[in-house]
């Protein structure tokens, strides 16, 4: 069953650009779409092994700059004399790069970060991604600071007999987005479903007790910082090859909280909470904007979200699937009482 919907969501997104013709609301998709992809890496740290982390953007926002610069090639001095040269690579190999040096990061992150626990880890997080901005800001001759970089080559795939296929229009960018979505969403079900997944599980609901059965607690946290930050990587990647154009503002604190809002609204370890959670944060910007000055705007925003907090407060999916499993389940019982006293009058 679990199959067939997700075979029919698949189906439907990727039916969007037959009915939808207005650029603006396909930018949207796109942007939101790769938002989707970064919530769903963080919902794998926050909603499977219960670590906050507030620094996620960190990973996008490297994602993003080693994707560019592998693509557009820098050269850059280094102290002692030495200079780096690098020519430009195909759009794809930064996109691999990507998701590998982000995971690099994630790693050193885990092994620093996941030492310590709660408001420290937080703050450990918050800084790695503090320092990377800051990099990103004050490297000049290598990110270009707040001037950008720009020029960047859109997304490119090299076809067998096609050759090098750049992808400008929107239209392939958001067949990209959904493709890499859909792999993103299929690793980390993989993933939660498997033994890794119950020992992430365990480690969220007991430590001591994942502890006393042989769970190695930090180099489990720490594979699962590693894939969530390749993931990240990705999205960042994507943005970075859509957009063309990226500065420091891509390690803003806000695009960590709009993570965080996904994940918590859709509902926190589920899968299809992020989607959902992701679609509707993501989206209601464009839908208020015609209709609301700029500050009305956040003020709905924020009463959206403190309204489905409170009245779904699992999150939107989890929240809304217990409900529609009560009546199911007092309909049962009520059946194996009737079943039951039917049965005693029989015997009497």
């Amino acid at each position: 069953m679990r199959s067939v919907v997700t075979i029919l969501t698949i189906a439907a997104f990727a039916s969007v650009p037959l009915w939808l013709r207005d650029p603006y609301l396909m930018n949207a998709l796109i942007t939101t779409g790769i938002f989707i992809i970064a919530a769903m890496s963080l919902n794998l740290l926050l909603g499977f092994t219960g670590q906050l982390s507030l620094g996620h953007v960190a990973f996008f926002g490297i994602g993003a700059y080693v994707s560019a610069l592998t693509s557009l090639g820098f050269d850059v001095g280094l102290p002692g004399g030495f200079r780096v040269v690098h020519d430009p690579w195909p759009p794809f190999a930064g996109f691999v790069l990507a998701i590998i040096i982000s995971g690099l990061c994630g790693y050193f992150v885990g092994r620093l970060s996941f030492r310590v626990r709660g408001a420290y880890f937080v703050i450990v997080t918050i800084s790695f991604a503090e320092v990377v901005r800051l990099v990103a800001l004050n490297w000049v001759e290598l990110t270009q600071g707040p001037l950008a970089l720009t020029n960047i080559p859109p997304m490119a795939l090299s076809l067998p007999g096609f050759g090098e296929l750049a992808l400008h229009t929107k239209l392939q960018n958001y067949y990209l987005v959904l493709v890499v979505a859909v792999a993103a969403y299929l690793l980390i079900t993989r993933l939660v479903r498997s033994h890794f997944g119950r020992a992430m599980r365990g480690l969220m609901a007991n430590e001591t007790l994942a502890v006393s059965v042989g769970i190695d607690v930090t180099k489990t946290l720490t594979l699962a910082a590693v894939i969530s930050a390749g993931i990240a990587g990705a999205a960042g990647s994507l943005y970075a090859h859509y957009i063309r154009i990226i500065d420091p503002e891509v390690f803003a604190f806000i695009n960590t909280v709009t993570m965080v809002i996904m994940v918590i609204t859709g509902g926190k370890g589920s899968l299809a909470g992020t989607i959902i959670g992701g679609l509707v944060f993501g989206l209601m910007p464009i839908v208020l904007r015609p209709i609301m000055a700029p500050e009305a705007q956040w003020i709905a925003y924020g009463g959206v979200l403190i309204a489905i907090l409170f009245v779904l407060p699992r999150g939107i999916v989890p929240s809304l699937t217990q409900r529609l499993s009560r009546p199911h389940g007092k309909t049962a019982a009520v059946g194996r009482v009737a079943f039951a006293e039917h049965s005693a009058k029989e015997h009497a």
